[in-house]
């Protein structure tokens, strides 16, 4: 539910970032009558981010065995691609976000209504086609619970809450610092399901060693436990890994935590947002 609840949060607030820039921007350029637009496009954006997860999980239980294997296998994969791309890119894109959609905006406000919609769709589709993927590989195996989908609902209503916040400027936080820790954990979840999707390519026979184990700590991690559940579900962390999902969950968390921590440390602390920062 954690790891859920992360991804909605983060992908959240993104989007909810996005479309609180929009309508500040439609209402100090007195042009509330295109609000519907904004609100419509968002509203495709969220019914195609819906139907795109649905089309995951309906494709998955449709496939035989290892076709499903493989089918998870490369969803997962392609997942850890795009947070791996988001978390860097939100480092740098962050500070002009803001000038590059008042300009998108302003553009599509010249050429009509239409445009206007499709500025807010674009702009809210790619966090939520990114969140239907990345939800979909986090809950690999846990399909048969309500917990995942409990964790991203709330994670995504949290993410609501803090954008409204701060676009009424009834909230005070550093978004530098928030993306920071929210991206350091991102990681590591992605570390969990890069590692899940070799452990798929194994049992789909795409690679081997499956039954070699790096090591054992079920005696130690009880499978019982709240805390097994929570590092399993969170990091993908389990008391018997191969060799080969070892090697793969550290290959990937050591250098890309490396180099986020040092573009972090690269990165001058942003100020509090005031209301003309998170309006504008």
């Amino acid at each position: 539910m954690f790891a859920s609840y992360l991804i909605g949060l983060r992908e959240g607030l993104e989007a909810a970032l996005v479309v609180s820039i929009l309508v500040a921007f439609l209402v100090k350029s007195d042009s509330r009558d295109r609000l519907p637009l904004v609100w419509a496009g968002v509203g495709a954006a969220l019914a195609l981010s819906i139907g795109f997860g649905a089309l995951l999980t309906f494709t998955a239980t449709h496939l035989a065995s290892q076709q499903q294997e493989l089918f998870d296998a490369v969803t997962s994969l392609t997942a850890t691609i795009f947070v791996t791309f988001m978390v860097f890119w939100m480092r740098t894109a962050a500070r002009r976000l803001s000038g590059e959609l008042r300009q998108k905006l302003s553009e599509a406000l010249r050429l009509g209504a239409t445009a206007v919609a499709v500025v807010a769709f674009l702009a809210v589709a790619r966090e939520g086609l990114e969140t239907a993927l990345l939800w979909f590989a986090a809950v690999q195996g846990a399909t048969t619970s309500a917990s995942p989908l409990i964790g991203i609902t709330l994670g995504l209503l949290t993410a609501v809450a803090i954008g409204w916040g701060l676009y009424r400027s009834a909230l005070r936080i550093n978004l530098t610092r928030f993306f920071t820790w929210t991206g350091l954990l991102l990681i590591l979840v992605a570390a969990g399901i890069f590692k899940y999707g070799v452990h798929d390519l194994q049992e789909a026979g795409v690679l081997p060693g499956l039954a070699t184990h790096a090591f054992d700590i079920s005696g130690v991690l009880d499978p019982g436990a709240w805390y097994s559940t929570l590092l399993s579900g969170m990091f993908n962390i389990t008391p018997q890994p191969s060799v080969l999902e070892t090697i793969a969950w550290v290959a990937y968390a050591v250098p890309v935590l490396f180099f986020f921590l040092r573009s972090s440390g690269r990165t001058p602390a942003a100020p509090v947002p005031t209301q003309a920062q998170t309006a504008a």
